[in-house]
């Protein structure tokens, strides 16, 4: 099965090459580094061939357990130039609990693996907020994760989704959901990052800095942040391939489909997997860019938004501004609207009341 959807991947590839010049390319939203050598080499042969290499920014997200030399090799000589690492903890009990398959020392190795290849941007995935994960057990791997020296770090509080062992643990009475230690723990970790030299500039999102990064209406954001996410969350375009994949061109958001076989199926048929297409009106469309670039601390400058959107933040959401201000959730300025450190922690609730 695997085959089959590398080789249907390589054909929505070639049904849209003509539309691409990527700036940023990102493999992930699942375990591409599962994918055996010859895969990979199946998948960068067409895009070398259809021209679509050489992006300033071109990252893979890999499990440590997936990982071997060879292949860090091969995609570090293919362009890849960053790498997303999905540890989520050091501590084997935690890892153990969550269901992952790879160990604590299979990190190690796997880092060790991507600086051997010449990975020069690398960005370790923590969790927080596990279910009998102590203030001290999340001080350790953040320390520990720390000491690997990575120029990234994204630490997120973990989510119960649907079908995995957590959720079935949450749902059997197995342990209750502590939301004061998680607000403890995401204080710890701005803290920490900042300390260790890493500079917030998105809610989860912690980069290194050597003082050329990209000025963003006077925050500067850091040289070794993620640009393909930076791109999302400021309302650009992106395309999107695979099964499950959302792109957004032009104002209009298309969803293929989830169904692994049912995405073949259509690829094989040179037909489009597209399950959902929705046409976003010029309003939606800013609300949602509103709402995105604002879990970034230099938030949204009046006139980017403005360039970006066609609308004024100060028009259309000013209520929802003053609103923020009052509850200390957000800071108004002459040229810009952020939120505040208490107002990053609860981003979503925030970008919910742009997208009312």
């Amino acid at each position: 099965m695997v085959n089959r959807y590398v080789a249907a991947l390589v054909r929505e590839l070639e049904m849209v090459a003509a539309d691409l010049q990527p700036r940023t390319i990102f493999f992930g939203g699942g375990t591409p580094s599962i994918l055996n050598l010859r895969q990979w080499e199946t998948v960068l042969g067409a895009m070398d061939r259809l021209g679509l290499t050489g992006a300033d920014e071109w990252t893979v997200e890999c499990n440590p357990a997936t990982l071997s030399l060879d292949k860090a090799k091969l995609l570090r000589a293919a362009g890849v130039n960053r790498i997303s690492m999905g540890v989520q903890s050091l501590d084997a009990g935690l890892l153990e609990r969550l269901g992952r398959v790879h160990s604590r020392e299979m990190v190690f190795k796997s880092y060790d693996c991507l600086r051997a290849a010449g990975f020069e941007r690398i960005n370790l995935d923590l969790m927080f907020a596990i279910p009998s994960q102590t203030m001290e057990i999340w001080k350790a791997s953040l320390r520990e994760t720390a000491d690997l020296e990575p120029e990234h770090l994204s630490c997120y509080e973990v989510i119960y989704e649907q079908d995995t062992p957590l959720y079935e643990q949450l749902q059997a009475g197995e342990f209750e959901v502590h939301e004061d230690l998680a607000c403890d723990m995401f204080e710890e970790l701005v803290q920490f990052a900042g300390e260790r030299g890493f500079h917030q500039y998105e809610v989860a999102n912690f980069a290194r800095h050597s003082g050329s990064g990209v000025d963003n209406g006077g925050f500067e954001i850091p040289s070794e942040a993620c640009r393909h996410n930076i791109n999302y969350w400021r309302g650009g375009d992106y395309h999107g391939l695979g099964p499950s994949a959302t792109g957004y061109v032009g104002g209009i958001r298309t969803t293929n489909i989830a169904n692994t076989q049912g995405y073949c199926e259509h690829i094989e048929r040179n037909e489009r997997a597209i399950d959902h297409t929705e046409q976003l009106s010029s309003l939606r469309r800013a609300a949602e860019t509103a709402a995105f670039g604002l879990r970034m601390n230099a938030g949204w400058p009046f006139a980017d938004f403005q360039k970006t959107t066609g609308h004024d933040l100060r028009n259309g959401w000013a209520d929802t501004m003053q609103e923020l201000v009052e509850q200390e959730n957000g800071v108004l300025e002459s040229e810009r609207f952020r939120l505040t450190p208490k107002g990053l922690r609860f981003a979503d609730a925030a970008a919910a009341e742009f997208l009312r």
